[in-house]
């Protein structure tokens, strides 16, 4: 095991990588803001590339992918529901699954360059605050897109949560499945065991995603859905968490 100074070193070349690759890669999709949303996407996932090249070379994390066949779900869309437990699967998601739209907090638009970009990238941006204002917006234009061909992506915690640990499954994902009846593809991943929430040290070793075979929506309530969804994920982490990585 290394020890924490050159974990440190390692994680501040990465970090100074990060930052220069998110200032080229944000500039670039607010330079073609007059491009369609499909290419700034593009563009996005060229970002999402190179943050895990960064992560290998200057950390050692790696991440193995099983069941990227579930992704052919036969339909023009779905909706991804991903567990949350570290930053890394919003920089890498993009990497391996269709050109995703987010669905976000509005306040991440307001950090200069990133928010700027991502606020082109065909978004949801919900206020939080709002309550039933929020989920009423997110069903109307997440169907909307998703009924053009565009999957969405959310994070049901809503929240990173520590290795271990779950937070209660929010219901607007599931909502969105139950009333728009795009199927729900969940996906598991051990993330927060290498690179742990409010962290600056990122540790060495593969990252463990896993996505799982697509749940239907039709006819079927939103209670239901998010049920399955969060007993395939939480039953999925308990296969592929380490708990001697959980307080390191």
């Amino acid at each position: 095991m290394q020890s924490k100074p050159i974990l440190i070193f390692r994680s501040s070349f990465f970090w100074l990588g990060f930052i220069l690759n998110t200032l080229v890669f944000g500039l670039l999709i607010i330079l073609f803001f007059f491009t369609p949303s499909s290419f700034r996407l593009k563009l996005a996932r060229f970002w999402s590339y190179t943050n895990n090249f960064l992560l290998k070379i200057c950390c050692g994390i790696r991440y193995q992918l099983r069941g990227a066949e579930n992704l052919n779900t036969g339909a023009d869309a779905a909706i991804i529901l991903c567990k949350h437990q570290s930053t890394w699967e919003t920089l890498a998601l993009h990497s391996f699954t269709p050109f995703v739209r987010w669905v976000f907090k509005r306040e991440l638009m307001r950090i200069p360059v990133f928010g700027w970009a991502l606020a082109l990238t065909d978004p949801i941006a919900i206020d939080r605050g709002a309550g039933r204002a929020a989920i009423k917006q997110l069903i109307k234009e997440g169907t909307a897109k998703l009924n053009d061909g565009k999957w969405m992506v959310l994070f049901p915690e809503g929240t990173r949560t520590t290795p271990g640990k779950t937070h209660k499954y929010k219901i607007g994902g599931a909502l969105l499945a139950a009333k728009s009846g795009y199927p729900v593809i969940p996906i598991a991943h051990n993330a927060g065991e290498f690179w742990p929430k409010h962290s600056f040290i990122k540790w060495p070793g593969t990252i463990d995603v896993v996505i799982g075979p697509a749940i239907t929506s039709k006819s079927r309530t939103a209670d239901e859905i998010n049920t399955e969804v969060s007993s395939w994920i939480e039953n999925t982490m308990n296969e592929i968490s380490d708990k001697s990585r959980w307080n390191r």
